[in-house]
């Protein structure tokens, strides 16, 4: 094996910042190998892993954030396991972690995945493992990512965002049955006799709790719930949906799972000549920044995104210091009441 060569000295007057070079000569190994402690340390020896680390407390090497390794033992890099997504509610809350992550002088990086199988999850957290990250988030709103969040390291520092309730890791969420409540006892309020309901996708954390705080809504005012109406988050389900509230004349109120699919039973309604709220009032969640332009402006769950992302940071911080247990944090949804419900007609 070559022994590495030595880098030229710095000019005469002018102290030069040490390059990893200069540590492997100091360390007496290749770059590539203080390339691996740097990145990869546990598929270093740990005598090689000592040598190389004391070169570079020796020559106060600072690559990237290699000083703050080596001082706090964190990279100050937090992984984010996300899919691949131009949904409003996923995509904001990566938002709100980042800019949480940002205001405390924390890196993101992203691991962004197309499904969120076991597989996959294992695949995206062993990437960003790689990456020396302090801790990882995974925002998991599928149903089928249980079985991947059971199965990551027990030494990893990990929080969950939007997962279901009976899993082994902290999670941090928006209440969302609280939110689905509040929607359906405001339309209740309002002198509906009951409220429709076109729900999310079946695989969704969020849409079995938006359908559980509707059932629960109108069964605590006495009410039978119809049959919830099928969606896909999309504008265009709830356009098809409804076509068919819509040609029903009983129906006077309808909580849509999500704003797109209540700007879709707008239409849908409209076509219909189905004047709202005078006939029909309807309400979404999510509060996209669209809501209040709409026709007519949309009665909407608001949720709180900055705030859940604020949470599972901090929760993430408390793992990473050594916190156990598995809590699970909620925050409150806020109802924005618009022109799009009204009192009942008689």
């Amino acid at each position: 094996m070559s022994t590495p060569s030595t880098p030229s000295p710095a000019p005469a007057g002018r102290t030069r910042a040490a390059v990893m070079e200069d540590v492997a000569a100091r360390a007496g190994v290749s770059a590539m190998t203080v390339s691996r402690v740097l990145n990869t340390p546990e598929k270093v020896r740990p005598q090689t892993r000592a040598r190389v680390l004391a070169a570079m407390r020796e020559l106060d090497y600072r690559p990237n954030s290699a000083a703050r390794v080596l001082a706090t033992g964190r990279s100050g890099v937090l992984g984010v396991v996300s899919f691949d997504t131009t949904l409003y509610g996923p995509a904001s809350m990566l938002y709100g972690i980042e800019q949480a992550a940002r205001g405390a002088e924390y890196t993101v990086t992203i691991a962004s995945l197309r499904t969120l199988t076991r597989g996959a999850i294992e695949e995206g957290v062993d990437r960003l493992r790689s990456q020396s990250v302090d801790g990882v988030i995974v925002i998991a709103p599928h149903l089928s990512a249980a079985e991947g969040l059971r199965r990551l390291p027990p030494d990893l520092p990990l929080v969950a965002v939007g997962a279901a309730d009976d899993l082994p890791v902290p999670v941090a969420a928006v209440d969302h049955r609280a939110g689905a409540v509040r929607a359906t006892r405001h339309l209740l309020s309002l002198g509906h006799r009951t409220v429709h309901h076109i729900a999310g996708p079946m695989d969704w954390v969020d849409s079995d709790a938006r359908v559980a705080g509707w059932r629960h809504a109108l069964a605590e005012a006495g009410r039978e719930a119809p049959d919830p109406l099928p969606g896909d988050w999309s504008a265009r389900s709830g356009y098809e949906q409804g076509r068919v509230l819509a040609a029903d004349p009983e129906v006077t109120a309808v909580f849509a799972a999500n704003d797109p699919m209540a700007l879709g039973l707008l239409r849908a309604l409209r076509e219909a000549g189905r004047d709202v709220p005078g006939e029909v009032s309807v309400a979404g969640f999510d509060d996209v920044p669209e809501a209040p332009f709409f026709a007519p402006p949309l009665t909407s769950v608001r949720q709180p995104f900055g705030e859940v992302g604020r949470l599972a940071f901090q929760m993430l911080l408390e793992r990473i210091d050594g916190a156990e247990g598995v809590p699970r944090r909620t925050v409150e949804p806020e109802l924005v009441v618009r022109e799009s419900t009204a009192a009942r007609a008689d």
